[in-house]
């Protein structure tokens, strides 16, 4: 691919900025205009193709009201494991394994990766390409309505996985009783009943394990079933001064509720519905764990709740969340998706980190500029991307001089919150579940269907 370069060359080169021209000046004792000039531009090139500022700092173009895929482009193009499989090609050979026809998703989004990744030029890339596979994959994204962050990245990581699902034909659903087996034996075997039919990279990354424990007040019948997430949406706590943490969410989403009167559930040994309590552990913590704030209340649909919720950059500790004894459940920040305005009108923005200097960013559509860490924390976060810090490159093994990511073998020019409510529950031995049904609400004059989580 060809490329222009624009320099402004002085009367005399800048020969402290460069040593070598500098001796060589000297050796030589006088040079020439023109080889002058050659050689203080193809100096200028070199270190344009080699800075490492280009290497992930690459805007995209807002293609109209497209703030919201830029967003979630911007932090997953940060998530190193993610990137990395794009670069390296390794998705092609989930796809050459795949049986199905359609897998021009995971193609444009691994190209885009590979674009923003390797491309010489700092100038923003349309990700058009990518937009008309999304919308074919998920035709509510058709058009330029402005769209919720936490919805689009639950339906791209649900096409990406589809496309490099390992599993080319799923095997028959199949009722197997577990309730006799202890809890944790019970979580691992409903764990490779679900990898037996969903396993890909995105899989491996993004996916863990919920616990759900039912128990009946009457006579004390528990019981437990194990969910898989893609991502986790923390209602926000409320305080009366105006703060809350990360952890006060978390709790609130884990904590033991209640469920009385039309919620009453049917107890499976009392045959009656009776009063239960019900409360959610972790028991399988995912590589990436997405964390949504759930700033648009189903009680205040046409506000936005902008309570700053304070979130540690590192050493998030969720083990007092976990089902069993857990070592590995421990998270380093790495990209935020930002919602700044109201419900009829906002602009979604990025802050990463990026994997190979360890710096933070602002990725504002076209435009990308450095930032402080200490600037990350604001009542805008919507989206947190934490990262596993035992298999983190973030603690303490980057600097400036880290080597760059691997060049691809294929390169395409080189060559809301969920507004949902719970049906009645119903206990049984093979666990609990609701049916949940969807709201819609307006967004910029524009209806918008919000995801269903089942």
């Amino acid at each position: 691919m060809r490329q222009s370069y624009t320099v402004t060359v002085p009367e005399e080169p800048p020969a402290a900025a460069f040593p070598f021209l500098k001796q060589e000046m000297r050796r030589k004792g006088s040079m020439s205009g023109s080889v002058l000039v050659s050689t203080f531009v193809g100096l200028l090139i070199n270190q344009a193709k080699n800075s490492k500022s280009a290497q992930g700092l690459v805007g995209l173009k807002n293609l109209g009201n497209t703030c919201f895929m830029n967003s979630i482009l911007q932090s997953l193009s940060n998530t190193h494991s993610l990137r990395d499989y794009c670069l390296h090609n390794s998705h092609r050979r989930d796809l050459n394994n795949n049986s199905r026809t359609n897998t021009a998703l995971m193609e444009e989004f691994a190209k885009l990766i590979q674009t923003m990744w390797t491309s010489s030029s700092s100038e923003a890339v349309s990700p058009s390409e990518f937009k008309t596979q999304i919308q074919r994959y998920a035709p509510r994204f058709v058009g330029y309505n402005q769209q919720d962050a936490q919805e689009f990245l639950r339906f791209l990581l649900d096409g990406l996985h589809n496309e490099v699902n390992r599993v080319t034909v799923r095997p028959r659903g199949t009722v197997e009783d577990f309730d006799h087996l202890p809890d944790e034996e019970k979580g691992k075997k409903m764990w490779s009943k679900y990898l037996e039919r969903e396993d890909s990279k995105i899989v491996d990354l993004f996916v863990g394990q919920l616990k759900s424990s039912l128990t009946c007040s009457h006579c004390g019948f528990c019981s437990t079933v194990f969910d898989p997430f893609w991502d986790l949406s923390l209602p926000i706590a409320k305080k009366g001064h105006g703060e809350v943490s990360l952890m006060d969410c978390v709790r609130l989403f884990t904590k033991e509720d209640v469920l009385d009167g039309d919620e009453k559930p049917t107890c499976y040994r009392c045959k009656a519905r009776r009063r239960c309590t019900k409360k959610f552990t972790i028991q399988k913590f995912p590589k990436i764990l997405v964390l949504h704030l759930k700033r648009f209340s189903e009680a205040r649909r046409t506000s936005k709740l902008s309570t700053f919720v304070n979130f540690p950059m590192k050493d998030l500790d969720l083990r007092e969340f976990a089902s069993e004894n857990s070592i590995n459940a421990v998270y380093n920040l790495y990209a935020v998706s930002n919602h700044s305005g109201t419900t009829m009108g906002g602009h979604y923005t990025a802050y990463c980190r990026n994997p190979s200097s360890g710096e933070w960013y602002t990725f504002n559509d076209s435009r990308v500029t450095p930032m402080s860490s200490s600037q990350v924390r604001s009542s805008d976060a919507y989206v947190l991307f934490y990262e596993l810090a035992s298999s983190s490159r973030m603690t303490g093994l980057l600097t400036r001089s880290s080597p760059p990511p691997p060049r691809p073998l294929f390169h395409r020019d080189t060559p809301s919150s969920l507004l949902a409510s719970p049906s009645p529950l119903f206990l049984s031995p093979h666990g609990w579940g609701a049916q949940w049904h969807c709201e819609r609400y307006t967004f910029q004059r524009k209806t918008l269907k919000r995801l269903c989580y089942i």
